[in-house]
C-alpha cells in the first residue's frame, strides 16, 4: 500500500487533483490538519473529476500529534526542497516487498514540511530535482510526480496498461 500524506494543504483544488491521482494510483490518503478549506464535496468535486474524498481510501487526522500517535512507527519519506536524495534513487520495489507499504509526506503549498518534522529523519528527505533558479514544484504535481515513480518501479502492479471504459481497441475503430 502506498501512502501518500498532505501535511495542512492549503489550496483546495490541489487537493482535489490529488484525490484524483490517488484515486487512479490505488493509493491511501492522509490529510493532517488543519487545512485551509473545507473538504466538502461541492468544493472538491469538479477538480476531482467527479471522484470524492469518500470514495478513495483515506483518512483525516485532526493534527500531527495525532497522526504521529498513530504511526510513529512508519518509515516516512519527506518530499521537500532540501532533501539530500533524489526521489528516484530510492528502490520504493524493494520497500513494498519487505514493508508492504510506503509512506511519503508532502508539506504545505507556501512553506512546506516543518524543520523540525524533518530534522531527526534527515536521510528520509528526498528532492524532486529542477531548475535551481525555481523555487518548488506545484503540490498535485509533485505527488503525481512521485507516487508515478514508485507505481512505475512497481511495474505499474493491479493498474490498467490499456483503456478499459472505451476498450483496448477504441483508437482503431473507425468513427
Amino acid at each position: 500500500m502506498i501512502n501518500i500524506i498532505l501535511y495542512q494543504p492549503e489550496i483546495s483544488p490541489n487537493t482535489a487533483n490529488i484525490i484524483r491521482t490517488t484515486f487512479a494510483g490505488k493509493a491511501k490518503l492522509h490529510i493532517i490538519k488543519p487545512i485551509a478549506f473545507d473538504l466538502h464535496p461541492h468544493w472538491l468535486k469538479r477538480k476531482a473529476a467527479g471522484h470524492f474524498l469518500s470514495e478513495i481510501q483515506h483518512e483525516i487526522h485532526d493534527n500531527y500529534q495525532r497522526f504521529v500517535e498513530k504511526y510513529h512507527d512508519k518509515n516516512i519519506f519527506y518530499i521537500t526542497r532540501y532533501g539530500l536524495h533524489n526521489y528516484a534513487e530510492i528502490n520504493y520495489n524493494e520497500l513494498l516487498k519487505s514493508d508492504k507499504e510506503i509512506w511519503i509526506m508532502f508539506g504545505t503549498e507556501s512553506t512546506g514540511i516543518p524543520k523540525k518534522i524533518m530534522q531527526n529523519k534527515i536521510e528520509n528527505c528526498l528532492r524532486i530535482p529542477m531548475n535551481p533558479e525555481c523555487r518548488s514544484l506545484n503540490l498535485a504535481n509533485s505527488v503525481a510526480i512521485v507516487l508515478y515513480e514508485i507505481l512505475r518501479q512497481n511495474n505499474f502492479s493491479n493498474l490498467s496498461l490499456f483503456e478499459v471504459q472505451k476498450g483496448k481497441d477504441f483508437i482503431l475503430k473507425k468513427d
